[in-house]
């Protein structure tokens, strides 16, 4: 893999997509899943379960009302203020409740603070459990049986596939997700950020850095993607 997937947040939180070539993308086969999903929406409709519209109002809301814009709130607030950080550390469900962030699989929270000797990843190596009212919809490479597989036995070439290259003597460490314990990473903050706001500072923070597969953006990319 060349790249990483970042997700930019725009001014109306919405986020746009920053894709390179993916090698975990490439090893499932959505057309199957799509085709399912398709059928099954036809039936409900013609049951009179359900509509179309209310299907798209639904997936809209995953995708604009649920996303990685909030969990990048959390990250930036921990950033900037240390009693926030403390308390997340201490029990994250209830400090991310404060932000207003409550179910949806956003229970069981339990956030992986990034230092400079330790870095954390976490995966779900039995299904794809999600925080997705932080995160939004999971990404297909989260879901592929060989990241779940390869993530667990050699997290350091994943991170090189995502062309993330850790020093040798920051030590990896890989949480197993699940539906009574979900993770969120606190990755380090970036350099020369000191003179940002809260709010830029979210901008900073991507997807695959609260999975542990990326970094946050550095100041020039942040300020390039404006």
């Amino acid at each position: 893999m060349s790249g990483t997937t970042h997700d930019r947040l725009d001014a109306h939180g919405h986020t746009h997509g920053h894709k390179h070539d993916d090698h975990y993308h490439t090893w499932v086969a959505p057309s199957e899943i799509e085709a399912r999903v398709r059928a099954f929406e036809s039936l409900l409709v013609e049951k009179n379960i359900t509509t179309h519209d209310a299907i798209d109002t639904l997936v809209a809301t995953f995708e604009n009302d649920l996303g990685p814009m909030h969990g990048a709130r959390v990250v930036a607030k921990a950033w900037v203020d240390p009693a926030y950080r403390a308390r997340l550390n201490q029990d994250g469900t209830a400090a991310i409740a404060e932000l207003g962030y409550r179910g949806l699989q956003t229970e069981h929270v339990k956030a992986l603070f990034d230092t400079e000797t330790d870095h954390h990843m976490w995966v779900c190596t039995l299904c794809s459990c999600f925080p997705w009212t932080l995160l939004g919809i999971p990404p297909v490479w989260f879901k592929s049986a060989p990241y779940r597989a390869k993530v667990v036995s050699h997290p350091r070439d994943v991170l090189r596939d995502f062309g993330y290259d850790l020093p040798a003597d920051v030590k990896v460490h890989v949480w197993d997700t699940s539906a009574e314990q979900r993770y969120l990473v606190v990755p380090l903050r970036p350099a020369d950020t000191d003179d940002l706001t809260e709010e830029q500072l979210a901008g900073l923070v991507t997807r695959d850095c609260m999975i542990g597969t990326g970094k946050p953006l550095s100041r020039a990319e942040w300020e390039a993607s404006r």
